[in-house]
This record gives C-alpha cells, structure tokens and sequence, in this order.
C-alpha cells in the first residue's frame, strides 16, 4: 500500500533585480547577497532592466545611475509611471544634488560608491521590514487635518478636495505626523518609526521626504501651515483651531 506524501511548497525568496554596467560590481553583489539569502537576476543597463522587471518581478532594485542607452535617472522616471518596486540607488555619484534628485524620483534609498557591503544589506533589510511593518501601530478611521483627510482604513489622503497619490515612503512619514498631531516629533525618532533604527541620524533623508509632502499636500510649500519645522529638532503636524 502506497503512502500519499504531501507536496512541499516551496516559498519564493525575495528577489534583488542588481542594473550595473560593470560586471565585476554585479558579480561581487550577486555573490553577497545570494549568501544574505536573496535571489539575484541582473540588467547591464536601464532598458534591460525594464525587460526583466517584468519578466522576474523582482521585489527590489539595486540600481546604477551611470549607464550606456538609459541611465538611471530615466529608468527611475519610466519605472514609477507602473511600478512601486523600492529601489536602493548605489552610485558613484555621490554629490547632495544626486542624491536628491534620486529621492525625489521615488528611489527609497541611496548609498554612494565605494560602499561597504555589509551596509548596503542592512539597508536592503531595513526596506524590506518598511514593506511589512508587523509591528507597527496600526490607526483605524478618518483624520480631519485642516483641508486635508488622511482614511487609514482605505489608505487614502486627500488635500482641498484633490486625491494625493503617496509613494510608500511618503504614506508611512505622513501617518507618523498625522498619528501625533499637534506633538514634536524629533528627527531620531521620525526616522527610526519610518526608516529603522539605522537611519536615526540620517535628517538629511527626512528632510526630502519631508520636503516631497508638503509639495503634495501644503497650499505654500515654501511657507508651510501643515507640517511645521522646529529648527534643530523635529517637525509638527499643525491641529487647526477650532
């Protein structure tokens, strides 16, 4: 009499999609992250990247900016018209104005070259716990901010009316804020509630980030009433009098 044996499922590993132009640096990445557990596919430039982004569907992207037929700035700009994957820009340019402009693309993070392995996976993890935030305090119902609404049950924002598309970034700062109206809440502890831990000191992030909200939801960003900054410190998000 045969026994019948359970089929094993086999679950799928978080895959890494790594766009470099130099294969030494694909090789070396393939290598490490594979021992850190991850699977890897690879693209030489941004328009081979698209193909496999769809072909994989990788979770996450480590990505070049300086590559042959489409860099990395284009490739972030086509990508978030379809596709919320996070990326982890790592480049050798490194300069603030880089850095910035990648955030402000959508990329989650950004690491300049020469860089140290073992810190570019703490911060492959550190995306990958913003994507299932377990622990994480969890709001039910609607706030009413001045003109703007934030429905935690729907995910949803709107500001005057206008629905406010967020990035996943952009969602967990602004619940952070709108969660503790009218409290200061210091830049260590915006950034490890959002970011982790690793990211307690990294103000200049939150400052884009911060910057990337008000554009979406504050009638003067450049004079803002919504989220307040207190210089050195933190930011508040303004109750309205009554």
């Amino acid at each position: 009499m045969s026994r019948c044996h359970p089929r094993r499922v086999s679950l799928k590993r978080f895959r890494i999609l790594v766009v470099d132009d130099e294969q030494r640096i694909v090789n070396f990445l393939r290598t490490k992250l594979k021992a850190s557990g991850y699977d890897v596919v690879s693209a030489g430039d941004g328009a081979e990247a698209l193909e496999q982004i769809e072909a994989e569907e990788p979770d996450l992207m480590v990505l070049d900016l300086l590559m042959p037929r489409m860099d990395g700035f284009e490739l972030m700009e086509r990508l978030r018209a379809f596709s919320p994957i996070p990326v982890v820009i790592l480049s050798a340019r490194g300069a603030d104005t880089d850095r910035i402009r990648g955030l402000k693309l959508g990329a989650d993070d950004y690491l300049a070259k020469p860089f140290n392995p073992e810190e570019l996976v703490a911060r492959i993890e550190a995306v990958r716990r913003r994507l299932q935030p377990g622990q994480r305090r969890k709001t039910s119902g609607v706030v009413r901010l001045g003109d703007m609404v934030v429905d935690f049950e729907q995910r949803r924002v709107t500001a005057r009316g206008e629905d406010k598309r967020l990035t996943r970034i952009e969602w967990l700062l602004l619940s952070e804020l709108a969660q503790n109206a009218g409290r200061l809440m210091v830049y260590e502890e915006l950034l490890t509630r959002v970011w982790g831990a690793e990211y307690r000191n990294d103000v200049h992030i939150l400052r884009t980030w911060v910057s990337r909200l008000r554009h979406k939801l504050e009638r003067n960003p450049k004079n803002p009433k919504l989220i307040r900054t207190i210089p050195k410190v933190g930011y508040v998000m303004e109750q309205p009098r009554s």
